[in-house]
């Protein structure tokens, strides 16, 4: 699969590098408030290893502040212009709910990834939008919103059938919408209206949401289900969060989106040395 019109590859895995342009995203060493602050972040990713940068101007965690469009668009657009002045051909992903801001950036810079946590469902507009520019798309599992998400954890089939179920329909409806097939990732949503445990079955069941034929994005970089289960800290998580990112690529990952490149890129060539013995 090639993320057209990236040129971005997905035969083998990649390390996306978040970026966060909030205040208040979960990871507090994340957070880039200043162009100059990003441009530094992105120039650091790339040079570790990072072949996508994911920039993030709305907070998705619970409690956070809620932003309208014009100042998330201020944050990625910001963002933006630092990615492009550390290098004109760096592969760019915006995490983002919202058709306007999706719509501004590729009249502006061009074609972009788009990351939505909602696959669609919180702005009617977005998919649209995506199948117009004929733009790669990551649809994320989530129920409810980031505010309501945690009281919806209920899964009468167990939560990889969920996940599942959910995305053989999400996929079609986004294929008749104009989404091309080629064009859909996958995000499963780790710590999205999932309990701790649930995150950890979702690990383990990442071979029947391969089975959908589609590339998954795992994002579990520093989460709550690694240093909640720990009793440790967001700044204490990077062994564990290495450790799952070895199992994700186990499960066939093909972007790992992490808040830190160089030691993800180790965990990475390290799995692709292995399986050379492990077929």
């Amino acid at each position: 699969m090639i993320l057209n019109p990236t040129t971005i590859e997905l035969t083998s895995s990649h390390v996306m590098a978040i970026v966060n342009l909030t205040p208040d995203s979960f990871y507090a060493t994340s957070r880039n408030m200043s162009e100059e602050d990003a441009a530094r972040a992105i120039k650091r990713a790339i040079i570790e290893g990072a072949t996508i940068v994911d920039l993030g101007g709305y907070s998705s965690r619970p409690g956070a502040d809620n932003v309208d469009v014009e100042e998330e668009w201020r944050r990625v657009r910001m963002g933006l212009r630092a990615a492009y002045s550390v290098d004109s051909g760096v592969v760019v992903s915006i995490d983002t709910f919202r058709s306007e801001v999706v719509r501004r950036a590729y009249e502006e810079f061009g074609p972009i990834i788009v990351n939505d946590i909602s696959a669609g469902e919180m702005d009617d507009a977005m998919v649209g939008v995506v199948a117009r520019y004929n733009l790669p798309y990551v649809a994320m599992h989530m129920r409810g919103t980031p505010e309501s998400m945690n009281q919806l954890t209920d899964y009468p089939k167990g939560v990889v059938r969920g996940v599942v179920d959910y995305f053989e329909g999400r996929v079609a409806e986004l294929e008749k919408s104009g989404i091309r097939r080629e064009n859909i990732i996958l995000d499963p949503g780790f710590g999205f209206a999932k309990s701790i445990e649930q995150n950890w079955e979702l690990l383990g069941g990442l071979d029947e949401l391969r089975a959908l034929g589609q590339p998954l994005l795992i994002g579990v970089s520093r989460k709550s289900m690694i240093y909640r289960l720990l009793n440790t800290t967001p700044d204490e998580a990077l062994p564990g969060s290495l450790c799952v990112a070895w199992e994700a690529l186990r499960g066939g990952a093909a972007i790992l989106r992490v808040h830190d490149v160089a030691a993800t890129r180790q965990v990475l060539e390290l799995s692709n040395y292995y399986k050379e013995f492990a077929r």
